[in-house]
């Protein structure tokens, strides 16, 4: 049977519409920091298209084997092959690899709890929620606390003890050039980092008798100390004198009490390594000496763009322009919808007080709700508009347009409905 546990709770008309006036001054400030943080995306964005519109017409290419002196301190375009040539190593499990950057994610099998809530509008105006928790155990790569959960006994996690952690090479090399760790968290690729059997006898070596260890399928599985060695599936069970082989789990030698253990247990922690290799990339930066630091344009826009492979520095550009779009849209959509919760707020007390009758409160509500997206799209939009005619007044313009044409739609489009929906109540 599913693990949950039910709660019913109450609220008079008389606190809702306390809380839904209350909830006025926090719908005005989010409608003002919707429209603080839409002027600031647009200057953001703005500021980044002429920075690196400059940056492509001065970039240069330079060799990166020898430096060129010539080209100290301007924006430079480089590619090839990264070398790394002292291994990364992970001291508290002894897992040691060749490349960028080795990454130790961490995740714990533990108790999680959800909810979901279904709220009833009662005649006079009243609310009842029923706030149904569900419970089941899973691997998290966080810990949840467990002294918050609405039923906290049988579902107690113990402490998330062990953390990531990140290596990254501090000798790697494009040529004659040095990479600083901007740099090299600029390149990707990352990969599972395979734990082969050569491998077994220093993370055994590191992690010492303190907790039970099983190594299976690129993970290592600790149990809590005292507790049989951890078992991630029933397929993964331990054998006795299992030994590694190439390709296949690499395990422990078993115990009988391990034998029984086919499930995880809450507490016990499996570990897995991701390696970024040293390969081929570009990078477009300011040569400084024998490193590269970031270029800033002469609006203050700085930039230090990393690819794989061998990129074009024409490619490089128009890839982080797209990047600077794709990053504008979703501030863009993010602050509208931001700005229709402050006026969901905003108008709140009016649907809380047609309540009464709640059919005359979920009308109320569509209303508002519609007045609200229209407000939030012509504000957003002119936002955005005035934004943008400080510099490209036909852009500006043209976003107004648009964002007011989508507001007359809906507009319309709603009004529509609610007149159908009208004569059908009667």
């Amino acid at each position: 049977m599913p693990d949950q546990f039910t709660t019913t709770s109450s609220t008079s008309w008389f606190s809702r519409v306390g809380s839904a006036f209350g909830g006025i001054i926090f719908g005005l400030i989010l409608i003002l920091g919707s429209i603080g943080a839409l002027s600031w995306n647009e200057g953001r964005a703005i500021k980044t298209i002429k920075g690196l519109k400059e940056g492509a017409r001065l970039v240069v290419e330079a060799p990166i084997r020898p430096i060129d002196a010539a080209s100290d301190q301007k924006l430079v375009h480089v590619s090839g092959p990264v070398v790394v040539t002292t291994p990364l190593t992970d001291e508290a499990f002894g897992v040691s690899a060749t490349g960028v950057r080795l990454v130790r994610n961490v995740e714990m099998y533990q108790w999680q709890e959800t909810s979901t809530s279904e709220t009833r509008t009662k005649l006079g105006g009243g609310e009842e929620t029923v706030t149904t928790y569900s419970y089941s155990k899973d691997w998290s790569g966080g810990g949840n606390d467990s002294s918050a959960f609405a039923q906290q006994a049988g579902h107690e996690n113990p402490p998330f003890d062990i953390e990531g952690a990140t290596v990254t090479a501090r000798d790697a090399t494009l040529g004659d050039f040095r990479l600083s760790e901007r740099v090299i968290d600029g390149i990707g690729g990352a990969t599972t980092l395979p734990i082969t059997p050569a491998q077994r006898e220093s993370i055994l070596l590191a992690l010492g008798d303190d907790r039970p260890v099983r190594i299976s399928q690129n993970h290592i599985y600790l149990g809590q100390p005292g507790a049989p060695a951890p078992a991630p599936a029933p397929a993964l069970a331990p054998v006795a004198n299992d030994t590694a082989t190439a390709g296949g789990p690499v395990t422990a030698p078993a115990t009988p009490a391990s034998q029984s253990a086919l499930t995880p247990q809450v507490g016990d922690v499996r570990i897995a390594f991701e390696l970024t290799p040293a390969a081929e990339i570009s990078v477009v930066a300011r040569q400084s000496g024998d490193g590269f630091l970031p270029y800033r344009a002469t609006n203050g826009e700085e930039m230090l763009l990393v690819d794989d492979g061998n990129v074009p520095a024409a490619d490089m550009f128009a890839g982080a322009q797209t990047a600077n779009q794709i990053i504008t849209w979703l501030i863009r959509v993010g602050g509208i919808a931001v700005m229709m919760g402050g006026f969901s707020m905003l108008f709140a007390p009016l649907g809380v007080l047609g309540d009464v009758l709640p059919l005359f409160g979920t009308i109320i509500r569509m209303g508002t709700g519609l007045v609200g997206f229209v407000l939030a799209m012509v504000i957003g939009s002119i936002t955005i508009a005035l934004s943008w005619m400080v510099f490209r007044p036909l852009v500006g313009i043209g976003i107004l347009v648009v964002g007011a044409l989508i507001a007359y739609l809906v507009f319309r489009l709603g009004h529509r409905k609610a007149r159908v929906q009208e004569v059908a109540s009667t």
